[in-house]
């Protein structure tokens, strides 16, 4: 296992990556470039800063009182999953510290190390970016088979978790596509909520900083009858549906 991480940024108070308070690390390098990425600064893998896991541990340990009951530590990204092997030894830490586990992942990588990775999460918080293979190409220029493998995974492996669906106008926010995920995914037990994300452009001032080129700059964000109109169909078939 890996005695460290490549990491982006840590928020120590965070009310919005899982349940409770959250001490979010934000690793670095991403296997996606999806179109609305908010964060592109955690896209490269050559950027960020190398931290051990053990003084993780000991900044983590500053803040364990805040946590409560229902808080604990959430891995975001970037994509997690590229450093399964760190993560594990850090998960490991936190389990017998009996602190709550939560890893937000788009779900791309189903490897052994995932699969150990995955066995020491409390709730995984799961980003579907489209549930149609053409569409989530074009927003990710990768297929969604793995994400579907991933959360099938999580499913047969009783492991508790959340979908986040960032709904763009024109992009993520078809009724036909949104009932086929429905469908798709209203049997899954162990999903226990729903996520909408309304799109947002404050990301885009970070293109213009870091040189890079913004493809959505003329999308708008959805207004309240699209978001409100999104929510009805999915709490049609899902118990708790969120507007994140």
């Amino acid at each position: 296992m890996s005695n460290n991480l490549k990491i982006n940024s840590i928020e120590t108070l965070g009310t919005h990556e899982g349940p409770g308070i959250r001490f979010v690390i934000f690793t670095q390098g991403c296997n996606y470039k999806c179109l609305f990425c908010h964060n592109p600064e955690t896209q490269s893998l050559d950027s960020g800063k190398e931290i051990l896991i053990d003084e993780l541990i000991s900044k983590i340990k500053k803040y364990q009182p805040y946590f409560g009951k229902k808080g604990g530590v959430t891995i975001s990204g970037g994509e997690p999953l590229l450093q399964a092997k760190g993560l594990i030894r850090l998960f490991s830490k936190l389990k017998k510290m009996r602190i709550n586990t939560a890893l937000d992942t788009n779900g791309s990588l189903v490897t052994s190390d995932v699969e150990k990775l995955l066995k020491l999460t409390d709730l995984v918080l799961l980003d579907i970016k489209h549930i149609d293979e053409d569409w989530h190409k074009k927003i990710t220029n990768h297929l969604n088979n793995m994400p579907l493998k991933f959360a099938k995974f999580l499913e047969d492996n009783n492991i508790k978790f959340w979908i986040r669906y960032v709904l763009v106008p024109g992009l993520s926010d078809q009724e036909e596509h949104l009932r086929k995920f429905c469908s798709h995914f209203q049997q899954y037990k162990n999903l226990e909520r729903v996520e909408i994300l309304p799109y947002h452009t404050l990301g885009i001032t970070k293109y213009k900083e870091l040189g890079m080129k913004y493809s959505l700059d003329k999308t708008e964000i959805p207004n309240d009858n699209l978001i409100t109109k999104t929510k009805h169909i999915l709490e049609e078939n899902f118990k708790m549906v969120v507007i994140r």
